[in-house]
């Protein structure tokens, strides 16, 4: 069915955006640096490549088949196969959920850098005026005031996006934001790549190396790569779902599902490139772990003098961007989900109305998570923790990306029918080229990968030695 509740995408390209947009965020501009910083650079590179063929084309297909066959939001898509299935939409509707709780914090950080940098541009006084690297984030993610309003910035900007609906919020966002991000991320990696001692970070990342495969080193490798390839392609936290609920049925969602893999990889090794060649130049940790973005990078930017903080900024801006790119397409899937209930009950209600009650019933919730989260500081200022994680975003990552998501793809590439993928890729004409290996991906590749991944995240979390 079409979905004319809700609303619809006004352009093939709107579209294209709009997923893009959706896929390319935090996890590819901070998350795939520094995840390969730590697994070996080419190896976990060429593990990442042969998993977004073999798992995320496949899973990309099957959650845009289901969403613009049911035309509804992620839970009413599953239970349109079987009633008995809505569980897998509710996995798919609370990781999104929580992932906005710290999503919307981690944005707040990349606009105060962003900020920073801007100061250090102009000599303001609110600029990071050379201070320790280091000690500059302990000082701002420690400081419950700051963090609490830039993360409610970030959570009012997205709001007002998703407000505006599909085509007039959404959309018309995305077909501005991504474009300028793609320009905004080629200046940083001319600017990279040209450092002294940049060739180093570039062969870390594409020549051949295969000691960190020893031992148990493999599965290790491919865990991560898993788990980076999970988050980054959005598999399993309903927003392909949802955006595919409002295409056309005139869209070929087959080659969607190519573009948006293929263009989400490209913008992860563009990510880095902007940032290996600069921190080898350096002579910086790659392994540096999640502060690569916050401490690591602005050392790179210090180190570069006059021109660092005009760097700095064109980065932290380019990572805000797509950090609210994928914020709006979270909010739209648990939207959406919320939308769907009031209009069942009322198929005659003011489709803006519904739209609006349920962005800021949505939001309502996020904004108080993303204050809790904000408030604890990454577990430094003294919050009780559970789950033996050692903040609160971890414990939200870990029930979100670590379980749920995993765990519901894993599910919807069993359940769901070939037949049913078949029938609503070969509408108005358009061939299933890729039937065949579709098929036997999603029947005995994309299983097993869900059950690596979710050990593999399991394994991180609890630190449990699985994989050695």
């Amino acid at each position: 069915m079409e979905n004319h509740n809700k609303g619809q995408w006004s352009s093939s390209f709107g579209f294209l955006m709009a997923a893009i947009g959706s896929a390319v965020g935090l996890g590819n501009l901070w998350g795939f640096p520094y995840k390969m910083g730590m697994n070996g650079g080419f190896a976990f590179l060429l593990l990442y490549l042969i998993l977004v063929v073999l798992v995320g084309f496949v899973i990309t297909t099957g959650e845009l088949a289901l969403g613009r066959r049911s035309g509804k939001g992620v839970v009413d898509a599953f239970k349109s196969i079987d009633k008995k299935y809505g569980f897998i939409g509710w996995f798919a509707w609370i990781s999104p959920l929580l992932i906005l709780g710290f999503y919307c914090m981690l944005g707040g950080y990349c606009m105060k850098y962003a900020i920073a940098n801007l100061g250090d541009l102009f000599g303001a006084s609110w600029g990071v005026n050379g201070a320790d690297s280091g000690e500059y984030f302990a000082g701002f993610y420690t400081d419950q005031f700051q963090t609490v309003l830039f993360t409610v910035i970030f959570i009012l900007l997205t709001v007002l996006i998703v407000k505006g609906g599909v085509s007039g919020g959404i959309e018309k966002f995305t077909k501005v934001a991504m474009p300028a991000l793609f320009v905004m991320l080629v200046i940083v990696i001319i600017r990279s790549v040209t450092l002294p001692g940049a060739a180093e970070g570039i062969a870390f990342m594409f020549k051949p190396n295969w000691e960190v495969f020893q031992g148990s080193g493999f599965i290790s490798v491919l865990a991560a790569a898993g788990g980076q390839m999970f988050s980054s392609l959005s598999l399993g936290m309903g927003i392909t779902v949802t955006y595919g609920s409002y295409m056309k049925k005139t869209e070929d969602i087959e080659r969607n599902a190519i573009i948006v893999p293929l263009a989400d990889t490209i913008i992860a090794i563009m990510a880095g490139l902007a940032v290996m060649p600069a921190v080898f130049a350096s002579g910086l940790d790659p392994a540096g772990g999640p502060g690569l973005l916050f401490v690591t990078l602005q050392t790179v930017f210090q180190a570069m003098g006059g021109f660092g903080p005009i760097f700095g900024f064109l980065l932290y801006a380019l990572v805000f961007i797509a950090a609210i790119t994928s914020s709006i397409a979270l909010l739209e899937a648990v939207s959406s989900v919320i939308m769907d209930r009031e209009l069942e009950k009322n198929p005659n209600a003011d489709k803006k109305s519904v739209r609006n009650k349920s962005v800021f019933l949505v939001s309502a919730i996020i904004l108080l998570e993303g204050i809790f989260v904000s408030v604890d500081g990454l577990g430094a200022n003294g919050l009780p923790q559970i789950f033996g994680q050692g903040c609160w975003l971890d414990t939200f990552d870990l029930i979100s990306e670590g379980i749920l998501m995993p765990l519901g793809a894993c599910y919807m590439a069993i359940i769901l029918p070939n037949a049913f993928v078949d029938e609503e890729l070969t509408l108005e004409g358009n061939r299933f080229r890729t039937r065949r290996f579709y098929d036997f991906c999603i029947k005995f590749i994309a299983p097993l990968m869900m059950v690596l991944v979710l050990l593999g995240q399991i394994d991180t979390f609890f630190k449990l030695g699985i994989f050695g």
